[in-house]
């Protein structure tokens, strides 16, 4: 192999984790390639288009995964340069210090980290920076502790957002603000990058002001000369040295060619269910269960949370235009009346009457789908599902990717529910008393079959851990069965908590980019000694 196709790191994946990491490392002067087997999103009109994002999936992956019985799912995924980041609500939280220790819940155990909150929480403000969120600490009943505020002011809720969180503190209830990755600056909006509209949730941002890992990471990373970005390149599989101890090589198909490349640390941020796949692909003979997986937890204990989309119908018409502002974790480690942990409670974008059509709910009487629009309320509700090693992540014959999951912990989920319900049923209005017709279930993707968050939120499937029986990284992330194979997105997670995983991702990718800068310059040391050490002997 020439040496223009060996580099000091590869990272494999572009997205929160991936891209992340290449931020991290670009300023180390070391040679990385960053490969993404998508392209760049297209700046286009299209880009806020509901019919056309949400409706007819124009960004969303085009490829057949498949569940237990064989049969076909139809992924809501994205494969560009930024990774999902591109599409997601942007709602960055920090998991909660308990979230790192063993939690009981109705269904079961969530287990310990090997790392607690204090690690990581430096790399949770570095990231808060780097991401640019808004928010306001103290508001949170469950916030955990940090060492700086937020680095910009909460995003302002619109009136229809207040008067719900007046009246839900009306209730003894404590809402807050949403912490929120947007490039939005309320005192000069005329100067803002982001402009408050109803087309980021779920959306690329065609004005580039939505704090994704294209454009706070990956773009910033490539004005350094060391840092490459390889598009389109889909990695097939690793291939390792006779030993099995290190990755020698990584195997691209690009543009209908194989091309192969090398580097002294290969890094894997696919996504949990596509970099699970990956190990599983590259089995050899000394790993014959797939690469990393002596432990056989490779593409076990999948997880991606119980979410549910939920409409409040409301007396009141609702015009807001950016919903997700509000948030409530009252019930995430439960209350008086249900001892275990519910979740949280927050937005999603504000939906309209096409995007209804996706999966509308029975329509109430005499109610359109334009009048339920104009009046609903938009609610995200996530609970924490529990890691199951029969929750996993397969290949068929033909190594297409098999996605098995049978949800757990759904107790919790249905008190959670139950809990919104109460609260809205006691807010009322001055001009019509009860203000809610009730809530409305909504399915955002109609006809995908798997849950909801399991594309959204997928983590896992790689978990980390000190004991290399039960786990198949080390506390770095680094593989414990290959000396040079670290993994970023999503599938180190132990435990799902009930949160949105992606600032955690981009936390860790910063804590293990320090790690590996670390290695990189002891190698560097060390090659440094033996020369002079070689030299000094013609001296």
């Amino acid at each position: 192999m020439s040496s223009a196709n060996h580099y000091d790191v590869i990272i494999i994946g572009s997205g929160a984790g991936g891209g992340t990491l290449a931020y991290r490392l670009a300023p180390s002067f070391k040679r990385i390639l960053i490969l993404e087997r998508g392209d760049f999103v297209p700046r286009e009109k299209a880009n806020w288009d509901p019919k056309l994002v949400n409706l007819e999936g124009k960004y969303q992956t085009k490829e057949h995964w498949y569940d237990s019985e064989g049969e076909p799912l139809h992924p809501h995924t994205n494969y560009y340069v930024g990774g999902n980041t591109k599409f997601y609500g942007a709602a960055l939280f920090r998991l909660r210090e308990k979230d790192f220790g063993v939690l009981h819940h109705d269904g079961g155990v969530s287990p310990a980290w090997p790392i607690g909150y204090d690690e990581l929480e430096p790399y949770y403000t570095e990231a808060e920076r780097l991401f640019e969120v808004h928010g306001e600490r103290g508001e949170d009943p469950t916030e955990p502790p940090a060492s700086s505020a937020f680095p910009f002011p909460a995003v302002s809720h619109e009136p229809r957002i207040q008067q719900l969180s007046d009246d839900l503190s009306g209730i003894g209830l404590k809402p807050f603000h949403t912490p929120l990755g947007v490039r939005l600056d309320e005192r000069n909006p005329e100067t803002s990058k982001c402009i408050r509209c109803n087309t980021c949730d779920g959306f690329p941002c065609l004005v580039h002001a939505k704090s994704d890992a294209h454009v706070m990471c990956v773009e910033p990373a490539l004005r350094y000369p060391n840092v490459s970005l390889l598009r389109n390149a889909l990695v097939k599989k690793l291939e390792t040295s006779a030993s099995g101890r290190e990755v020698t090589g990584v195997i691209v198909e690009r543009n209908g060619q194989v091309d192969r490349y090398s580097a002294d640390v290969v890094v894997v941020s696919c996504g949990a269910i596509n970099s699970a796949a990956l190990l599983l692909r590259s089995a050899n003979d000394r790993h014959p269960r797939g690469l990393a997986n002596s432990s056989d937890v490779v593409g076990r204990h999948y997880m991606g949370h119980t979410n549910s989309v939920l409409m409040a119908i409301s007396k009141c018409p609702n015009p807001t235009i950016f919903q997700k502002s509000l948030s409530l974790n009252d019930f995430y480690f439960g209350t008086e009346d249900w001892p275990y942990p519910m979740g949280h409670i927050s937005f999603v974008g504000k939906l309209d009457a096409e995007t209804l059509r996706a999966g509308a709910p029975a329509i109430a009487p005499g109610w359109t789908l334009d009048a339920m629009a104009k009046h609903s309320l938009d609610f995200w509700l996530t609970s924490e599902d529990l890691p199951d090693p029969n929750n996993r992540v397969t290949l068929n014959r033909d190594g297409e990717i098999v996605l098995s999951y049978q949800p757990n912990n759904q107790r919790a989920h249905e008190r959670l529910i139950h809990k919104l319900q109460h609260a809205l049923n006691h807010v009322q209005c001055e001009e019509h008393g009860k203000c809610h017709t009730g809530l409305f279930a909504r399915s955002l993707f109609l006809g995908q079959k798997i849950p909801l968050a399991g594309v959204a939120h997928q983590n896992g499937t790689i978990r980390f851990g000190n004991d290399p029986a039960i786990s198949a990284l080390d506390a770095n992330c680094k593989a414990h069965d290959v000396d040079n194979l670290y993994v970023v997105d999503g599938s180190f997670f132990p435990s799902s908590a009930a949160v949105n995983p992606a600032l955690t991702i981009i936390a860790n990718a910063l804590r293990v980019g320090d790690h590996l800068l670390n290695r990189l310059c002891a190698t560097e040391n060390a090659s440094s000694q033996l020369e002079h050490a070689g030299a000094s002997e013609f001296v």
